[in-house]
């Protein structure tokens, strides 16, 4: 008896933790989580201060050859992307006189805060991840969350100095989208993933009469009427349609980009309200 009873203390003990949280008022409850998910972000941060810094000094063993030939690289992008902002000034003018002569209200326009990725739980490697940044900075919950290559999700809860993001490829993410050159709305949905796996998503309600008609079709893009994000914005691949059981539409499966799988720095747009626009067109 005396070497069965100390072995079963800790398995008391948890059992009475959990029972004891099981009975804690969800207020409670969601008061502790939050409280301490405050306490560990100071933690995750300088954790990814360092790597930052870590990076930096790596950076500056490289050779002076290295580093004119990757300025040369960034001169030319520079110009590029120059040339495309001057493209875009122009569209956007011609946004402006179109919305003008048929009295349409303008698009929103957005504020982008860039934030480090500083944490990814290995349970939850397709589910969520964690940014440096929060309520402190602007964040938003339900803002909507990108990168070069499209869209990374929402973020589902924010803290004083971080916040986590619902990533496309959860279960739990639903958004409106279309089929590039085809505007009828159709729904998409993320899909359970193994970690490090291929991330993928699923489409339903697509029309009965729809078919691939070239590769750029296969595109699956922001809707307008997708809530947070603006329209056009890549979601991922159509791999393949089926009809659906009942007849009706068709299903499919979506396959995302495997950048997803390495997100360093992710970018949250906040919606600018029309007097806070006015004010930026005005400066």
């Amino acid at each position: 008896m005396g070497k069965t009873g100390p072995s079963l203390k800790p398995l008391v003990l948890l059992v009475l933790v959990l029972l004891v949280w099981w009975l804690t008022p969800p207020l409670l409850r969601s008061f502790t989580q939050a409280s301490f998910q405050e306490l560990q972000a100071p933690a995750i941060s300088a954790a990814s201060h360092l790597k930052d810094l870590q990076l930096y000094w790596s950076l500056r063993t490289h050779s002076k050859q290295t580093l004119i030939e990757s300025g040369r690289d960034l001169a030319r992008l520079n110009a590029a992307y120059e040339l495309s902002r001057q493209r875009e000034s122009a569209l956007r003018k011609e946004v402006e006189h179109l919305e003008k002569i048929l009295d349409l209200p303008p698009l929103p326009e957005y504020e982008y805060i860039v934030a480090r990725v500083t944490r990814r739980d290995i349970n939850q490697w397709w589910q969520q991840l964690t940014i440096r940044k929060g309520s402190n900075d602007g964040i938003t919950k339900g803002a909507a969350v990108v990168y070069a290559g499209g869209i990374v999700g929402r973020i589902q809860d924010v803290f004083s100095h971080s916040a986590t993001v619902q990533l496309a490829s959860s279960p739990s993410f639903r958004i409106a989208s279309t089929i590039e050159g085809d505007r009828r709305p159709i729904t998409y949905q993320g899909e359970a993933t193994a970690p490090f796996g291929s991330p993928n998503g699923k489409i339903n309600n697509v029309p009965p009469d729809y078919q691939f008609k070239n590769i750029e079709s296969k595109r699956l893009i922001t809707s307008h009427l997708g809530g947070v994000f603006p329209e056009g914005l890549t979601i991922g691949t159509i791999e393949s349609l089926s009809p659906r059981a009942d007849g009706l539409f068709q299903e499919g499966t979506i396959s995302l980009s495997q950048d997803l799988m390495s997100l360093s720095e992710v970018a949250i747009l906040i919606p600018i309200e029309p007097e806070d626009s006015a004010q930026h067109n005005g400066s």
